[in-house]
C-alpha cells in the first residue's frame, strides 16, 4: 500500500495546512508542533514536516524550554533536519526569548521574587551550565544594572564575592539580588548555595547594602530564599 501521498502537506485539506491555517485563523491557532512545521518547511520521506516537528516535540516532553536547550547537533540527528532547519528552529526560539525579555525589560522595579523570576528567565534558565548573576539596584529598587559574575559547569561555579561588592560599591547601589541557575531543574539550595549567600550578605553589611533575596531558576519555575524566609 502507498502512503507517501500523505505525508506531505500539499496533499491535506487547505484548512489543515499550517501555513494555510495560519492565514485564515491566525497564528495563535497553531500547535507547537504546526509553527515548527512551518519553520522547517518539510519533513523525510516517512514523516510530513507536522510529523516530524511532533517527534521532535516529543523529545523534549513537548516542553518548549527543553527544545530551546537544543544544539545545532542534536537537532540534526533527526532525520530530515540539516543544518538550516536547525538553524531555522534556534533562531525563532531565540527570537521567542529576546521578545520575552524586551517586555520584562521596560518594568526595571523589583517588588517581588516574581520579577526577578521574569527577568532573569530569559538569560539563563535554558542554559546547560550555571551562571551566576547579580541585580544591582537603587533606593526605589529599580535595576541599575544586572551583570553576569561567573561561569561554570553543570553542577558549580565559583563566586568571587570582592567583585560583587566592587561593583557594588561603585555603583552607589543600595541593595543586590542574586540569582543562579540549576541546570538539573533540582531547585533545592545547595549547602554551598546557603554559605555563599550569607558570605555575600555578611559582606555587603560592611557597606550599608542590602541582599534583597537569591534567587534559583531551573525548568521555568524558582525558588527564593527571601520568599523561604532564609535570607
Amino acid at each position: 500500500m502507498n502512503t507517501t501521498k500523505n505525508l506531505t502537506i500539499k496533499n491535506w485539506a487547505d484548512e489543515d495546512k499550517p501555513r494555510e491555517k495560519l492565514l485564515t485563523k491566525g497564528a495563535k491557532s497553531l500547535s507547537d508542533a504546526e509553527l515548527i512545521a512551518i519553520l522547517i518547511g518539510s519533513g523525510n520521506t516517512n514523516e510530513s514536516a507536522v510529523e516530524l516537528a511532533k517527534r521532535i516535540l516529543n523529545s523534549t516532553q513537548n516542553n518548549l524550554n527543553e527544545l530551546g536547550k537544543k544544539t545545532i547537533d542534536d537537532l540534526t540527528k533527526f532525520k530530515g533536519i540539516g543544518e538550516a532547519k536547525a538553524i531555522s528552529i534556534i533562531a525563532a526560539l531565540e527570537l521567542g526569548k529576546r521578545r520575552k525579555l524586551a517586555e520584562v525589560i521596560e518594568k526595571t522595579k523589583i517588588s517581588g521574587s516574581q520579577d526577578v523570576f521574569d527577568y532573569m528567565q530569559a538569560f539563563i534558565s535554558d542554559l546547560q551550565h550555571e551562571e551566576f548573576w547579580v541585580l544591582y539596584l537603587d533606593r526605589s529598587n529599580k535595576i541599575i544594572e544586572h551583570t553576569k559574575i561567573s561561569q561554570g559547569g553543570v553542577a558549580g561555579t565559583v563566586i568571587d564575592v570582592k567583585i560583587i561588592l566592587k561593583n557594588a560599591v561603585q555603583k552607589l547601589v543600595s541593595s543586590i539580588i542574586i540569582c543562579h541557575n540549576h541546570p538539573s531543574g533540582n531547585l533545592n539550595p545547595s549547602d554551598a548555595d546557603i554559605k555563599i549567600t550569607k558570605k555575600i550578605a555578611d559582606a555587603a553589611k560592611l557597606f550599608d547594602i542590602n541582599i534583597l533575596d537569591h534567587i534559583i531558576i531551573g525548568d521555568n519555575k524558582y525558588f527564593s530564599f527571601a520568599d523561604e524566609g532564609m535570607i
